[in-house]
């Protein structure tokens, strides 16, 4: 059964990102404006003769399924074509900037579980005042879009309180860790309060669910009450929610690293948008679709082994 459902999900998730590429490559290829004169230098108005060179050596002029499936081969072979604005290879900028923003995730993702599920958990069995002032924090912070909170965490604990760097990525673990706790902070803010409150209401339903009040009818410890029967049977919307959160953070890792001078992918995309480099903007979508939909198909495989109520022969 088990292999049945991840047979069929791999089945989906490669139908999926061959739609995904048709899609990306397509929506660029006919995009406005022309490549070629990034090329051609300056100002002044390029000559056709100029541009129809760096047309012909850079493949701009062949036909669409002819670019496309060099493209894809290439991507698959680990070549994802020649950037035309850095005149570089697309992997080795992204190779030149990926650790900053893996690394950024992965602590705002750190910041989201453990903060998120430990807030919603103990709003949620402690009750009264606490669950008031956690639902006013959470709900207040899911409010807040992104850019904003980056700025106001530069402006109070960087400017005011000078507690944190407000630029750059550092050197070494402990100095990167440091310039980069503002930014996983503005990063996980909104999703980590999303996840509380995900965590909060499941945690409240199996505390009025009927198997926990035979458990307390029995004279069961509360402390294994709340272990077994209650984060156990929990943990399976959290673990999604929370899988959720964690893909959300790729899209958001762009406003971010902008916003903070870090230099990363997601700032490397928007760069790149803007001068309409295609080679980057497409390997940046493409690979940005490709973690995605592994992150949900992994959450989708941890949701099933969690609970063994969700079916893995009628999971989609």
């Amino acid at each position: 059964m088990i292999a049945r459902f991840i047979a069929r999900r791999a089945a989906t998730l490669t139908v999926t990102l061959l739609i995904a590429s048709v899609v990306i490559y397509g929506a660029l290829f006919l995009s406005p404006g022309d490549p070629a004169t990034l090329l051609a230098g300056g100002g002044k108005e390029p000559s056709p003769g100029l541009l129809a060179e760096i047309h012909r050596q850079y493949h701009l002029d062949d036909p669409f399924l002819e670019s496309y499936w060099r493209w894809l081969t290439g991507m698959l072979h680990g070549d994802a074509g020649q950037s035309l604005s850095y005149q570089d290879s697309v992997t080795n900028l992204l190779a030149a900037r990926v650790g900053n923003t893996l690394f950024l995730i992965a602590y705002a993702a750190l910041l989201i579980v453990t903060l998120g599920v430990t807030l919603g958990a103990v709003a949620a069995l402690r009750g009264r005042w606490v669950d008031t002032v956690v639902t006013m924090v959470s709900t207040t912070l899911m409010a807040v879009p992104v850019f904003v909170m980056s700025v106001l965490l530069t402006w109070g604990l960087a400017v005011r309180l000078d507690w944190f760097p407000a630029y750059g990525t550092g050197s070494g673990f402990p100095d990167r860790l440091e310039h980069l706790t503002l930014p996983a902070l503005a990063l996980a803010a909104s999703w980590l309060a999303y996840v509380a409150q995900v965590s909060r209401s499941a945690i409240r339903a199996e505390l009025a669910s009927e198997h926990v009040q035979t458990a307390r009818g029995r004279g069961i410890a509360e402390r294994f009450v709340v272990r077994k029967h209650i984060l156990r049977n929990a943990a399976a919307p959290i673990a999604s929610v929370s899988g959720v959160a964690v893909a959300g953070l790729i899209a958001g890792s762009s406003i971010v690293e902008q916003a903070f001078g870090i230099n990363g992918v997601g700032a490397l995309l928007i760069q790149s948008a803007a001068k309409q480099d295609l080679a980057v903007v497409q390997a940046l979508a493409l690979l940005t679709v490709v973690a995605f939909a592994l992150i949900n198909t992994a959450v989708d495989l941890l949701t099933a082994a969690l609970d063994h109520r969700v079916s893995l022969e009628g999971s989609q």
